[in-house]
C-alpha cells in the first residue's frame, strides 16, 4: 500500500471545493491506498480559505498551504511539490474539469506499468469556445517545434507523478515556471491516459486570454531561443534586402534618370522597419526580464499557514 498526495492549487474555488472533495473521497475508497489531499490555496479572495479548514475539521487526510498572496498558478504548485509527502503526487485542478475518477487507472499505471509520469491527455474540450480550443491547438505544435525537449501536445497538469520524478522537479527552482515544460524537462518514462474534459462544475474559469498569452510566452522563452534565432535570421534578410533595394534605386537614378519615389513609400519603408526593430527589440526585452528575474533569487513563494493534516502538526513557513 502506497501513500499518495492529491495536489490541488485553489484560486477562488469556493462554489467547486465540496463536490470536489467528495468526488476524490469516493474515488479513493476504491483504490485502498492511503493518501492525503494538499489543497493549496494561492490567495484566494472569496471563502475558499475558510472552506479548506471546514473541511479538513471533518477529514484529517486534508493538508493546506496558505499562500500569502496570489503568486499564479506555476508557484501555487511549486508550492505544493514541495510540501507533498507522499509515494505518487497527483496535481488535480479544483474545477472538475478534470475528472477524479482517472485517478485509480493513474495509480495503476504507475504501480504496474512503472511509469514516472502518467498525464491525462483531453481527445475534446466541452464547455470551451471554438477559439480556445483552436489558440491551445496552436501553441502546442508551435511550442513543440521551437523548443529541443520533447512537449506532451493537449496535455494540462492533471497527472500522476512518481517520487523519483517529483524529486527531481523540486530541484529546478527557476522563477519564471512553465510546470509542463519542466516535466517534460526532468525525463522518465511516460505514459498518457486519454479522456474527454468536462465543462467547470461552477464558476467561472480564472484564465483570459491575456493571462494565457502571458503563459505561452513563458512556455517559449522558457524552453526555446528559437525566437531571437529568427529575429537574428529576420534581421539580416531585411538588410540584405534593403541593400539590394538600394542598389536598384541607384542604378535606376544614374544610368535612366529614374526620379527616387516620394513620400508615401518612403514612409512605408520607414514604418515597416521601425516596426520590425520594436519587434525584435521586445523578444530581446522578454529574455533579458527573465535573466534579471532569475538572478535575484528571490524565494518563489512566502506561506502564510501551513497544516500537514496529521494530528495538530500545524506550523508556520516564511518562504521557500
Amino acid at each position: 500500500m502506497s501513500f499518495i498526495t492529491i495536489l490541488i492549487p485553489v484560486f477562488n474555488e469556493e462554489e467547486n471545493l465540496h463536490e470536489l472533495n467528495v468526488q476524490i473521497t469516493n474515488t479513493m475508497k476504491n483504490t485502498k491506498e492511503k493518501y492525503e489531499i494538499l489543497y493549496v490555496n494561492d490567495g484566494s479572495k472569496d471563502n475558499s480559505m475558510d472552506i479548506i479548514k471546514q473541511l479538513q475539521k471533518k477529514d484529517r487526510r486534508i493538508a493546506y498551504i496558505d499562500l500569502s498572496r496570489n503568486y499564479g498558478k506555476e508557484v501555487a504548485m511549486a508550492a505544493g511539490f514541495d510540501h507533498a509527502r507522499g509515494d505518487a503526487v497527483i496535481i488535480l485542478d479544483a474545477d472538475l474539469q478534470d475528472p477524479p475518477e482517472l485517478i485509480p487507472i493513474m495509480i495503476s499505471e504507475w504501480k504496474n506499468g512503472g511509469y514516472d509520469d502518467v498525464y491525462a491527455k483531453r481527445i475534446s474540450r466541452k464547455g470551451e469556445s471554438f477559439m480556445k480550443k483552436s489558440t491551445s491547438w496552436i501553441f502546442y505544435r508551435v511550442l513543440e517545434k521551437f523548443t529541443k525537449v520533447p512537449i506532451q501536445r493537449d496535455t494540462g497538469d492533471f497527472r500522476l507523478l512518481s517520487r523519483k520524478a517529483h524529486e527531481a522537479l523540486r530541484q529546478l527552482r527557476e522563477n519564471c515556471r512553465y510546470t509542463k515544460g519542466l516535466i517534460s524537462l526532468v525525463g522518465f518514462k511516460k505514459k498518457a491516459i486519454e479522456f474527454e474534459r468536462q465543462p467547470r462544475f461552477a464558476g467561472k474559469t480564472k484564465w483570459n486570454y491575456i493571462k494565457l498569452l502571458g503563459l505561452a510566452i513563458e512556455g517559449i522563452t522558457s524552453f526555446s531561443i528559437m525566437p531571437l534565432r529568427f529575429s537574428t535570421i529576420f534581421g539580416f534578410i531585411i538588410s540584405i534586402t534593403a541593400f539590394i533595394y538600394l542598389v536598384i534605386i541607384v542604378l535606376k537614378t544614374l544610368l535612366f534618370q529614374d526620379p527616387v519615389k516620394g513620400y508615401p513609400s518612403l514612409m512605408s519603408i520607414i514604418l515597416f522597419m521601425g516596426g520590425i526593430q520594436f519587434i525584435i527589440l521586445g523578444i530581446i526585452g522578454e529574455y533579458l526580464g527573465r535573466i534579471f528575474y532569475e538572478t535575484k533569487k528571490r524565494p518563489l513563494y512566502f506561506v502564510n499557514e501551513y497544516y500537514a493534516g496529521d494530528h495538530k502538526n500545524k506550523k508556520r513557513i516564511s518562504a521557500h
